[in-house]
């Protein structure tokens, strides 16, 4: 490659080959706003049909949003890295027409694991909803030939 690789470089590019595959998002109307070494942020309109029977924004969907931000934020050292548990805390209620933001920094990263907690805003910077999200990288790389970020040192979190 002619350009130099910085962190933010590899963050790009390895957002640039997650979305290329990631359906479920893109179906969603997600978009990605912002990526950088451990963080991410996503947006995505609350459609008719993401309501549920009490005529709000459906928790799975906003849960959707959460873990998709989260793992464009983990996933930005060009390491495959997957969730193994996720936990969220619905704040207050997300309506047809709202624009939910949901903005991802990596809390810890370690050789092998991570957290990430994740807050989930309306247009209006309202709290919807806070997600924690621990991660495994596992083997592999999203641009293959692409450097990997190391992991943060012993007791040192990761980007906020």
């Amino acid at each position: 490659m002619s350009r130099r690789l910085t962190p933010q470089s590899i963050a790009e590019a390895a957002r640039d080959a997650m979305w290329a595959r990631d359906r479920a998002s893109q179906a969603l109307g997600m978009e990605v706003l912002e990526v950088g070494p451990g963080r991410a942020v996503l947006r995505m309109p609350v459609r008719p049909d993401m309501c549920n029977g009490h005529l709000v924004c459906h928790g799975g969907l906003i849960f959707s949003l959460a873990d998709s931000a989260f793992a464009f934020a983990c996933n930005s050292h060009n390491r495959v890295t997957v969730a193994n548990n996720c936990l969220i805390t619905f704040i207050a209620p997300a309506r047809e027409g709202d624009v939910l933001t949901a903005s991802a920094a990596e809390r810890h990263r370690g050789a092998r694991s991570g957290t990430c907690d994740v807050t989930v805003t309306d247009q209006t910077g309202r709290v919807i909803a806070l997600f924690r999200g621990h991660s495994t990288q596992v083997r592999g790389e999203l641009v293959p030939g692409l450097p990997t970020g190391a992991p943060a040192s012993p007791g040192e979190g990761g980007s906020p």
